[in-house]
């Protein structure tokens, strides 16, 4: 892009969060740049580190600018669950006035759950802390938020004395709550089966015998019979029957007496089905881990208790209390056998752990039956691993949620929370996720000057840093603004190991940089090309360089010394899965001599799902359903739908091998297509290193 004959305006000031001066808004007069302003601001950090959550395998990155022109239909953002009222859990984004969640509150000597009620939400911006958790948990909140440790209520920040002077959080302090939730599961046919399995061997009939004719003649009679009092249970039933070509009759099976509930039932008398039935609940000989969670959900719907107490499931077939402990050993949960040795022969499993493995449990399967998975009354103790291990700054201020309860408090990812809580998007910075994401473009002016300063600490340990992790730092408007030189030779003189994600060829404007990199220390590249289809490629990455130019300057940067591979990143469904589609990609890739591929399926978190529904619906209305129906779950494709994407790029992957590097980058293990992570450097200066790294 010509950059010397724009119009620059500069007429405009604006005080973002965060920031102590005013940015400065410009607008270029150029066709790339119409309805866009650039908020000039002065950061006061430059290395951002990665959250654990994402599994990347670098702790680094550098985000000169915050949005992105692209107007790529599918960036991701992040959620907060909120434990509710039926034990299940509910994004914080989501809550509304009325809805039931748990809170908790004093009785005696222990503060226990109880169910209450949001009396109403709003949200606030506000300068932003991570809070790191022994377990894993990373909570984003203001300094003035409250969480519960074992010593009472803690702020995130405070001081001992003078106008900030407040209980706050230490690396002593043990958060209270139930523990980190586990993601629920996908409910595809395994989970179906799977569940089916449990429930029916558990509490239904499926029979087939010979009875006499009045006339002297005999024949076959089927039938299949569940009956339960619960009738969530009966309905999910009946529901996956359905779905799996099964038409069931419901019936009530008996009243309500002075000491029974009444029972609801369904059957079928058709030999088909009855057969159908068999089949479903016959036991697999490799259990998928989606069958496992059906499978323990559906035994607990149709057999087990969880009281105050502890969670149990009876039953006196020694198959299926080998089937029921095994599939809890898979996700490592502690149970027990206890034989009471009676004369029926009925065993007990009981779980053990608590309450913070009841409630994993509950959240890992899904259970249906909402009275089993109370809490209520359950006191609040400080078990688990839950020591805070760090309290940081983020270094910018972001959109915090409050709710008020009828309890003031709610439970937050396991921690007992109290006032505000966070989402990270792009309303970090009072945008929203959709247009003010592509055209409310943040740019930190002086970051090649803080990144040189942060490098020279002597607590800097001289890490990997990637770049290109949020938003492509070669987005068009890097042409104006040229902060990546400045960038480069900051890592360059401090001899720091780095790479680069990016969709853009202006990447080769700084090649010689690069190349004084490569001579000092680790640096590689990687080009995103998710689809070489015209059509595909301008409906989903409308403003960004063409994919051909992306996979030319693969090979510019391999013939100059720069090992530099491909992302097929995102892939999805129906748009540039095909392998007709995916192949033509890793031929070029490999002509281009990459290094390797990787690939990552479509995620739609909240916030970018909106906006990515909203563009199916306009560009691609056949696919809406589809895609309606593939996330319904969550922000994840299914795992079946997964491991075919993976399947497409690993069979393109093998009819275009690629040349890889000595030490291996792209390497494939056993649960995605993945970059080998980063050796951990020497401190500068040192000689240049041998084995190259790579980006994820």
């Amino acid at each position: 892009m010509r950059w010397d004959n724009l119009t620059v305006e500069a007429d405009e000031q604006a005080r973002l969060p965060g920031y102590r001066e005013s940015a400065v808004v410009r607008r270029f007069d150029a066709p790339e740049a119409l309805d866009t302003r650039f908020y000039e601001v002065r950061a006061r950090s430059a290395l951002n580190r990665v959250p654990r959550a994402s599994r990347m395998p670098f702790k680094w990155t550098v985000n000169p600018y915050r949005g992105c022109s692209h107007a790529c239909s599918y960036c991701v953002e992040g959620e907060t669950p909120i434990l509710m009222a039926d034990g299940r859990t509910k994004l914080l984004k989501d809550l509304r006035r009325g809805d039931r969640i748990y809170g908790t509150v004093k009785e005696g000597a222990y503060r226990r759950y109880v169910p209450t009620e949001v009396l109403d939400q709003w949200s606030t911006i506000k300068p932003a802390y991570r809070v790191t958790l022994e377990d894993g948990t990373e909570l984003i909140a203001s300094a003035e938020h409250r969480f519960l440790a074992h010593r009472g209520w803690k702020h995130v920040t405070g001081a001992m004395g003078g106008p900030n002077q407040r209980p706050y959080l230490t690396t002593n302090d043990r958060l209270l709550g139930s523990g980190k939730f586990a993601a629920p599961p996908e409910q595809g046919p395994d989970y179906r089966w799977g569940y089916l399995c449990g429930m029916i061997r558990g509490d239904g009939h499926v029979g087939s015998y010979d009875y006499e004719r009045p006339n002297g003649g005999r024949s076959e009679r089927h039938t299949f019979r569940l009956a339960l009092a619960d009738a969530e249970a009966l309905a999910r039933s009946q529901r996956y029957l359905e779905e799996e070509g099964i038409e069931t009759r419901a019936f009530a099976f008996h009243a309500a007496t002075a000491t029974r509930r009444a029972m609801n039932a369904i059957h079928t008398r058709k030999r088909t089905n009855v057969e159908r039935i068999r089949d479903i609940v016959t036991w697999p000989l490799d259990p998928s881990d989606e069958w496992r969670k059906g499978f323990l959900a559906g035994i607990f719907d149709a057999e087990g208790s969880c009281g105050r107490e502890a969670w149990r499931v009876p039953n006196t077939d020694p198959l299926i209390i080998a089937w029921l402990t095994a599939c809890l050993d898979c996700f490592e949960f502690q149970s027990v056998v206890e034989d009471p040795r009676l004369p029926d022969r009925i065993r007990t499993i009981r779980l053990l752990g608590g309450l913070a493995e009841r409630l994993r449990f509950f959240h890992l399967t899904d259970p249906a039956i909402t009275r089993k998975r109370t809490i209520d009354g359950i006191a609040l103790k400080a078990q688990g691993s839950r020591r805070v291990v760090s309290i940081e700054p983020l270094g910018l201020a972001l959109r915090l949620y409050d709710i008020t309860t009828g309890t003031g408090d709610f439970i937050a990812n396991g921690v007992v929370s109290h006032n505000c809580f966070a989402r990270p998007t792009h309303t970090y910075l009072g945008f929203d996720a959709g247009r003010d994401f592509e055209r409310e473009i943040v740019v930190k002016v002086n970051v090649p000057e803080v990144l040189r300063a942060e490098l020279a600490r002597p607590s800097w340990q001289g890490e990997h840093v990637a770049m290109g992790t949020n938003t492509d730092p070669y987005q068009w408007v890097e042409g104006r603004y040229r902060l990546m030189e400045g960038i480069w030779e900051a890592l360059r003189d401090a001899r720091n190991p780095c790479s680069i994600l990016t969709k853009s060829p202006l990447v080769l404007r700084d090649l010689r940089l690069l190349q004084e990199i490569a001579a000092v220390t680790d640096v590689s590249a990687c080009l995103s090309v998710p689809t070489l289809d015209e059509k595909a490629w301008r409906a989903t990455e409308p403003h960004t360089p063409n994919p051909r130019a992306r996979l030319e300057a693969v090979g510019e940067l391999n013939r100059a010394g720069i090992p530099c591979g491909i992302l097929v990143a995102p892939l999805m469904p129906g748009i540039n899965d095909a392998p007709e589609q995916v192949e033509p990609i890793l031929e070029l890739a490999a002509a281009n001599g990459a290094t390797g591929a990787g690939g990552i399926a479509l995620h739609l978190r909240p916030g970018v799902r909106e906006v990515f529904l909203d563009w199916l619906r306009s560009q691609r209305p056949d696919l809406v359903s589809r895609y309606e129906q593939l996330y319904a779950r969550g922000s994840y494709a299914p795992r079946a739908e997964r491991d075919r994407i993976a399947g497409v790029l690993a069979a393109a992957r093998r009819k275009h091998p690629l040349r890889g590097t000595q030490a291996g980058a792209f390497r494939r293990n056993a649960r995605s297509p993945a970059l080998d992570p980063p050796a951990a450097p020497q401190r500068p200066p040192r000689a240049p290193a041998a084995v190259q790294q790579a980006l994820f």
